[in-house]
């Protein structure tokens, strides 16, 4: 792999954690050193990411999380302080979207996006904050999009989540770095995984949104980790509110 900073001992918190983006950053974090807790609603997606962690050597704790139940996610949070005693890093990567135009977005449908991406974001955040601030502070990186910054059509209110997210961002920074918490994003470009799968999946797609990218081709998951372990690293002990793009220069040729 490439980067990769000495986070030993650290207790690194991953939602979304069984598939996509989520599980190469879990792998990651784990590879450097970090004790993991994988987050998401499925267990055997969760249990497959631990177990390749341990298969490395590496700690690994596996929590079911549903981020619309705010019980859920308080009990994340207790599980992780009562498996490894403290909370370093929370990457908030888990995301809900439906791929249709906004005039057939059922109400239910908003909800589910917006209660998943930014509310549970927020209440994930605040909680693991609580506890980051007790030990002296940490890292929170949350996973946005390039969607934040442009509008388009078929996953309109994904877009509009995910520039919440990004203010929500910012908005945490200011408020938390007395404390020493450090709150960034990382906005990933069209990446290859499941979540994104219906829209890469049609060739002429495809050719569309590659002929607008500078490097010429998507993203692959390995592609946005090096962001986020940065994010969590004493390399940016100086940088909170911020959001790094990867997208292989997608935002600069908008």
């Amino acid at each position: 792999m490439g980067y990769q900073p000495d986070l030993t001992g650290r207790v690194a918190i991953v939602t979304g954690a069984g598939k996509g983006i989520g599980k190469a950053v879990a792998l990651a974090l784990a590879s450097s050193g970090a004790k993991v807790v994988a987050a998401s609603r499925t267990q055997e997606e969760l249990d497959a990411t631990a177990d390749e962690i341990r298969s490395q050597a590496g700690e690994a704790a596996v929590i079911p999380t549903d981020l619309t139940k705010s019980d859920q996610i308080e009990a994340l949070v207790e599980g992780t302080v009562a498996s490894f005693g403290r909370i370093d890093i929370l990457v908030n990567n888990a995301a809900r979207s439906f791929f249709r135009p906004l005039m057939d977005l059922r109400e239910d449908g908003f909800d589910k996006i917006f209660d998943t991406n930014v509310k549970g974001t927020f209440l994930l955040s605040r909680a693991a904050a609580k506890v980051m601030m007790k030990d002296g502070g940490g890292r929170i990186v949350n996973i946005t999009s390039v969607a934040a910054e442009r509008g388009g059509p078929m996953m309109g209110v994904y877009n509009a989540s995910k520039a919440a997210v990004k203010m929500l961002t910012m908005c945490m920074a200011t408020e938390w770095a007395p404390m020493n918490v450090l709150v960034n994003a990382v906005g990933p470009g069209m990446t290859r995984t499941h979540f994104s799968r219906p829209i890469w999946a049609n060739p002429e797609i495809e050719r569309q949104l590659v002929s607008r990218i500078p490097q010429g081709r998507l993203a692959e998951t390995s592609d946005i980790v090096g962001a986020v372990l940065f994010l969590c690293s004493e390399g940016a002990a100086y940088i909170t509110g911020q959001t790094i793009y990867v997208d292989g220069g997608g935002l600069a040729n908008t």
